[in-house]
């Protein structure tokens, strides 16, 4: 097993008491370090579904719109969930938010740049062979799994680049998905050679298939002119994936905040995206725990309350606080272990479970503050 996993286990039995957390030298729980860092153009949201992304992503968006002069928030989720989280809708051009002079979001969709990328290649060859230029771009994304998200990133990257934001806040869709994003380069490479293939392989049967779609208008080139629009697309998109891989391995540049909730199937992914993230050279030093009952408050010390008052309770007050209390053991025995894997290199911030949602500009405003004001265990 990798030296995380090993540990993993090892202590996965294991449990750290908000005393024992007083006790050690630990990074400031909250993400002040992410906000506060001027340099960073990228900060990628990740994490397993269901654990908060999108809220926290729309916190650091707001945390980042104190201080800096224009913020983006990007969710390259395909099922968007910023407007719901902000009660305003967006699409793929960038909006204000309301309440906001320097914040935007935009949601993004892979299957409206294959569809621009095929208009774009009919254009080059005249529009006169549709239904070769559908049909070699349903062959590239059938044989080439990924190649649809692959080249819409490069698009949303390009039309990133091209503006004038200080920091751009990914909100991703959850860790598979994630981690294929960071696999774009290799995609394309293996898209190129796809495509060099056809090339030789049919090439005369993709100039038969122009001159039959383009009747008597020069359509005999038109096979050779779709290929070449198409590799001359992807060649231009691996160079801006290329680019932009370079700037996400630079730790002055961008990071990664992965989210997760004091679960053991949460927790544990949270260390495989870790493991991941550091093969692919991506900083990564800050772990959010959603969803924590009373962060401040240690189980055991809550125990002592609930067994000192128990007695005086109807049955069913006693019934829902000891369910409460196996939820907030279990909880602190999964925030001790990823204090133990992570503790000593990694920014862990606790968020509160409350009871409402956060959702619309206020509630967000207001729940952000607990990323860079952390909680006080000593309290």
């Amino acid at each position: 097993l990798p030296e995380t996993s090993r540990q993993y286990t090892q202590t996965k039995n294991q449990t750290m008491s908000n005393e024992e957390l007083l006790d050690i030298d630990l990074p400031e729980p909250s993400l002040r370090n992410v906000v506060e860092q001027d340099s960073l153009q990228w900060v990628f949201v990740g994490g397993k579904g269901g654990v908060g992304k999108t809220t926290t992503s729309c916190c650091v968006g707001i945390q980042m719109a104190m201080r800096r002069e224009k913020v983006l928030i990007i969710s390259t989720d395909p099922a968007h969930n910023l407007s719901d989280a902000f009660s305003q809708k967006f699409n793929k051009e960038p909006s204000l938010v309301n309440g906001f002079t320097n914040l935007y979001c935009m949601e993004i969709d892979a299957n409206d740049d294959m569809d621009q990328l095929q208009r774009e290649i009919e254009g080059v060859t005249g529009g006169d062979d549709e239904g070769g230029v559908s049909t070699l771009v349903a062959e590239l994304t059938s044989n080439i799994p990924g190649i649809d998200e692959a080249m819409s990133f490069s698009e949303l990257m390009k039309q990133v680049q091209e503006m004038d934001y200080d920091c751009v806040v990914f909100d991703t869709a959850p860790t598979g998905h994630t981690l294929r994003l960071l696999s774009f380069p290799t995609i394309l490479e293996n898209a190129l050679g796809k495509v060099m293939q056809l090339k030789d392989k049919f090439g005369g049967i993709l100039n038969q298939a122009g001159a039959m779609f383009a009747g008597m208008r020069g359509g005999a080139a038109s096979g050779q002119q779709m290929t070449d629009a198409l590799l001359g697309k992807l060649e231009e998109t691996r160079g801006v994936i290329n680019k932009v891989n370079t700037a996400f391995r630079d730790k002055d540049k961008t990071t990664f905040v992965c989210v997760c909730i004091p679960e053991f199937l949460s927790i544990y992914e949270t260390e495989r995206l870790v493991q991941e993230l550091s093969k692919f050279g991506i900083d990564s030093h800050n772990i959010v725990i959603n969803q924590v009952l009373f962060p401040e408050k240690d189980a055991d010390e809550l125990g002592e309350w609930f067994e000192g008052t128990k007695a005086s309770l109807p049955k069913e007050a006693q019934d829902i606080c000891g369910k409460m209390m196996a939820r907030k053991r279990m909880q602190d025995k999964y925030i001790g272990q990823c204090f133990d894997l992570y503790g000593d290199g990694f920014n862990v911030t606790l968020m509160p479970l409350l009871d409402y949602e956060v959702r619309g500009v206020e509630k967000l405003k207001g729940f952000s503050q607990n990323l860079v004001d952390p909680i006080d265990l000593e309290e």
